[in-house]
C-alpha cells in the first residue's frame, strides 16, 4: 500500500528522532501527524445508517494545543536496537521544538499483564540502558582464615628468607674459619713447649700467644670435630707461623724430637764461679767468668754500683734453653733480659727512703739468699740486715767473707776469721763492697721489703731443717747460741739440723 508523503515525511522525522536518541543529540521537531480523511457527505449530514440504523452524531475530537510529547516504546533487552513505535496521536497542530529534556521515571505498572514480561516503559527521546554484556565467570577465591592478613604474611616470609640467609651465611663463615681452605703450612720457625697434662684450650692459647695460629678457640673447635683432642702430645715443637689449624694439630700430634737446645738450670743465689761451672757441665762454649765480667747490655753503675763492678748479683737465676753450640756470653744475655723484666716488677719505694740504692738492695738481697733455707725466714733475715745497718753494728754474715774465698763447704778457720777483706763483715761495718751471689725474685722483695721486727740476731735453731731463732738482745741470743752449740757437740761437731 502506498504512502502520502506527510506519511513519509513523518517516518523519515521518526528515525532521525531514534538516531538522535541513541547518538545523545537535540531531538528533531516531532513530525506533525496526518490529517483524518473527510468522511462523505451522506455521513457528514445524516445520523442515519443504511439498514434503518440510527447512527450517533459524530463530534470533533477536541485536540490540547499543547499535545503530550511522550509516546510508548515496547522495547526487549535481547536487542536494544529495536523498537516498535505506537501510532502518533490523531491529527493535531505540529508544536514547535521542545528542548531535549530527560524524560520523568516510567510510572509503575499497576496491571502485570498489561506489560509484557522482559519489556519497560521508557519515554521518548531517552536512550534505554544497555543490556549487560555476558562475561566469563571468575574462578572463586579460596577464603582466608579469619584473622589473616596477607601483608603479614608477606612480610613474614620476608622475616623468614632473610633468617634463613643470615644462618647460611654463619654456617659458611665458620666453616670457612675452621677449615680455612688455602691456608698452609705456615711460614719461619717457632719453638713451642707443650707442658704435660695441658689442654686443647692452654694449648691454643700457647699457640695463639706465640702466633703459630689465628684463634685458639677455632683451634679447639676444629680438634674437636676431627677428635684429635686427644692426640696432642707434651714437649717442645718446632712450628712455623700463621699455620692452618690441621696442620698444627697434625704436628702436636706426633712425638717431638729431642730438643735440639741446651737446658740449664741456675739456681737462685749462685755466684758467677759457681755458675762458670754449671755453664761448662751444659755444653756452652766459651769463658763464663770472663762473658759475666761486663756487658753492653746492662750497666751496673746505672743502678747505683761503683766504678769495675762486675755483673755480680745482676744475672738472674733461672732456668734457660739455648740453642745448641750456644756461647756463655748468650746466656749472660739471657740473664740480663730476665733481670730487667723481673726487677720492673719490685716497689722499692722503702728501700730508697733509708737512702739505699738497687744495687744495695741486691747487696741485701744477696746475704739474704745465703742465709735462709724456709721461705717465711727471708723477710726476718732481711729486718734483722736494716736494723744493724740503722744502729751502726757489724752484719757478722759469714757468706761475705766465704764469698771472698769461694770456699761454701769447709769450716772457717781462726784465721780466716780474722781476714782483712772487705767482705769480711765481722770486721767491716756496713754492707759488703757488692752482691754476693744473683738473688731470686723472693729474696730481692724481702729486700726491698723487709718485715717490721725489732730483731738483731739469729742462728740457727737446732733440731729443724735450716730455721733460725731470732732475737732483739744479746742475752737472748746468747741463750740461743749456748743451745746451738751444744747440741753441734752432741752431734760430733756436725751442724746440728735434720736436713
Amino acid at each position: 500500500m502506498s504512502r502520502t508523503p506527510e506519511e513519509r515525511e513523518a517516518a523519515r522525522l521518526e528515525r532521525e528522532r531514534k538516531r538522535a536518541a541513541r547518538a545523545g543529540r537535540p531531538l528533531p521537531p516531532e513530525p506533525a501527524p496526518p490529517a483524518p480523511a473527510a468522511p462523505p457527505a451522506e455521513e457528514r449530514d445524516s445520523t442515519h445508517l443504511t439498514g434503518g440504523q440510527t447512527r450517533a452524531p459524530q463530534l470533533e475530537p477536541v485536540h490540547d494545543p499543547q499535545p503530550t510529547q511522550a509516546f510508548d516504546v515496547t522495547m526487549t533487552w535481547a536487542d536494544e536496537r529495536t523498537a516498535v513505535a505506537a501510532p502518533p496521536e490523531p491529527a493535531a497542530p505540529a508544536p514547535e521544538p521542545e528542548p531535549t529534556m530527560p524524560a520523568p521515571e516510567p510510572p509503575a505498572a499497576t496491571d502485570d499483564s498489561e506489560v509484557p514480561l522482559g519489556t519497560r516503559r521508557v519515554t521518548r527521546g531517552v536512550r534505554p540502558p544497555a543490556a549487560p554484556r555476558a562475561r566469563a565467570p571468575k574462578p572463586a577465591r579460596t577464603p582466608r582464615p579469619a584473622g589473616t592478613r596477607t601483608g603479614g604474611m608477606r612480610w613474614g616470609r620476608r622475616i623468614v628468607a632473610i633468617v634463613a640467609l643470615a644462618v647460611i651465611v654463619l654456617a659458611g663463615w665458620v666453616l670457612w674459619s675452621i677449615y680455612q681452605p688455602g691456608t698452609g703450612d705456615g711460614s719461619g720457625r717457632v719453638v713451642v713447649k707443650v707442658p704435660q697434662g695441658a689442654s686443647v684450650g692452654a694449648i691454643g692459647d700457647l699457640l695463639a700467644n706465640r702466633g703459630v695460629i689465628d684463634s685458639p678457640f677455632f683451634f679447639k673447635l676444629r680438634a674437636k670435630l676431627s677428635g684429635s683432642g686427644g692426640d696432642l702430645k707434651s714437649g717442645t715443637f718446632t712450628l712455623r707461623q700463621d699455620m692452618s689449624y690441621g696442620a698444627a694439630l697434625d704436628a702436636l700430634s706426633r712425638t717431638p724430637p729431642p730438643p735440639p737446645v741446651i737446658r740449664i738450670t741456675i739456681p737462685e743465689g749462685k755466684s758467677r764461679r759457681e755458675t762458670a761451672a754449671l755453664a761448662r757441665q751444659a755444653g756452652l762454649r766459651g769463658d763464663y767468668v770472663a762473658a759475666s765480667r761486663s756487658s753492653t747490655a746492662l750497666d751496673p753503675r746505672r743502678y747505683g754500683a761503683p766504678r769495675g763492678a762486675t755483673l755480680e748479683g745482676f744475672l738472674f737465676p733461672a732456668t734457660y734453653e739455648l740453642r745448641r753450640g750456644a756461647t756463655a756470653q748468650q746466656l749472660v744475655a739471657e740473664q740480663l733480659a730476665a733481670f730487667r723484666q723481673n726487677l720492673a716488677g719490685v716497689n722499692l719505694r722503702y728501700a730508697r727512703s733509708k737512702n739505699l740504692t738497687v744495687f744495695d738492695v741486691l747487696t741485701i738481697a744477696s746475704m739474704v739468699e745465703r742465709e735462709v733455707e724456709v721461705a717465711r725466714e727471708r723477710p726476718l733475715v732481711a729486718a734483722v740486715i736494716y736494723n744493724r745497718l740503722r744502729d751502726g753494728m757489724n752484719l757478722g754474715i759469714d757468706a761475705t767473707l766465704r764469698f771472698a774465698l769461694n770456699d761454701w763447704t769447709q769450716p772457717l778457720t781462726v784465721s780466716q776469721l780474722a781476714s782483712g777483706t772487705p767482705y769480711n763483715t765481722r770486721n767491716h761495718p756496713g754492707l759488703p763492697p757488692g752482691p754476693i751471689g744473683n738473688p731470686g725474685l723472693a729474696s730481692i722483695e724481702a729486700a726491698a721489703h723487709p718485715a717490721k721486727v725489732p730483731y738483731l740476731y739469729y742462728v740457727v735453731k737446732p733440731g729443724t731443717c735450716g730455721q733460725h731463732a731470732f732475737s732483739s738482745t744479746d742475752a737472748q741470743f746468747q741463750q740461743d747460741v749456748q743451745r746451738y752449740n751444744a747440741a753441734r757437740a752432741a752431734a760430733g761437731g756436725k751442724s746440728p739440723t735434720t736436713c
